[in-house]
C-alpha cells in the first residue's frame, strides 16, 4: 500500500494526519498534526498546513500560505500566494444555513487575494473578497469585501487605515512611505497604490 508520503513526494506529511486522494500538493509543503486534506484540493508549494486543520474539496491554495492551528477552509475558499490565515479564524460557504435543508449548490466564493492575512478568531462571511495585502484583525467579522492594503477590525469590520506589504501599518496623507520598509504608497480614489 502506497502512503500519502510516496505519492506526494517533497511534501512533509504527519502520521496523524489524513490525505484524500486525488488531490495536489506542491512539493515543500508541511501538514502537521490531526489535519485533513480532502480529495480534489489544489496546495501549492511551501504551504505551512498548522494542527487540526481540514482542507475541504475544491478549496485551493497558492504557494506559500501558511494556515495556523484549528483552520477549516470550505469548499468555495481560494487563498492566492502568501495569504496567513490566522489561529482559530473561521470561512464560512453558505449564507443560511440550516441543519434540514441542503444547500451544496448554493455555495458562495469567497477569494482572498495575494499576502492577504487574516487574524486569529476572525470571522470572514462567504462570498466576499479580500484584497491584496489586507489586514483583517484579530476577532474581527468580515461581512462585505476589503480593499487592497485596507486594514479592518471589528464587528462587523470596518476599515480603520492602510498597511504596507510588510505588515506594518502606514499613516499619513498621500503619498505615504512605510516607516519599517521605506515603500512609497499614493492614494487615489479612495485606494492605496504601491509607488512604481
Amino acid at each position: 500500500m502506497t502512503s500519502s508520503q510516496d505519492r506526494h513526494p517533497g511534501v512533509t506529511i504527519h502520521e496523524s494526519s489524513y490525505v484524500d486522494e486525488p488531490c495536489s500538493i506542491g512539493s515543500g509543503t508541511k501538514i502537521w498534526h490531526f489535519s485533513h486534506i480532502m480529495s480534489q484540493s489544489e496546495i501549492g508549494e511551501k504551504c505551512n498546513i498548522g494542527q487540526n486543520v481540514v482542507i475541504s474539496p475544491g478549496v485551493k491554495l497558492g504557494k506559500n500560505v501558511k494556515i495556523q492551528n484549528n483552520v477549516s477552509v470550505y469548499t468555495g475558499v481560494i487563498c492566492e500566494d502568501d495569504v496567513f490565515l490566522g489561529p482559530s479564524m473561521v470561512f464560512t460557504n453558505v449564507i443560511n444555513p440550516r441543519s434540514a435543508v441542503a444547500r451544496k449548490d448554493e455555495y458562495r466564493t469567497t477569494l482572498v487575494r495575494r499576502g492577504a492575512s487574516i487574524g486569529a478568531n476572525a470571522t470572514v462571511v462567504c462570498g466576499v473578497t479580500l484584497g491584496e495585502y489586507c489586514f483583517v484583525g484579530a476577532g474581527s467579522v468580515v461581512t462585505k469585501d476589503v480593499k487592497p492594503y485596507a486594514l479592518v477590525v471589528g464587528n462587523p469590520a470596518r476599515q480603520t487605515g492602510w498597511m504596507c506589504s510588510c505588515g506594518v501599518k502606514l499613516s499619513g496623507s498621500s503619498p505615504m512611505k512605510c516607516p519599517a520598509c521605506g515603500t512609497g504608497y499614493e492614494i487615489s480614489d479612495n485606494q492605496v497604490f504601491p509607488k512604481v
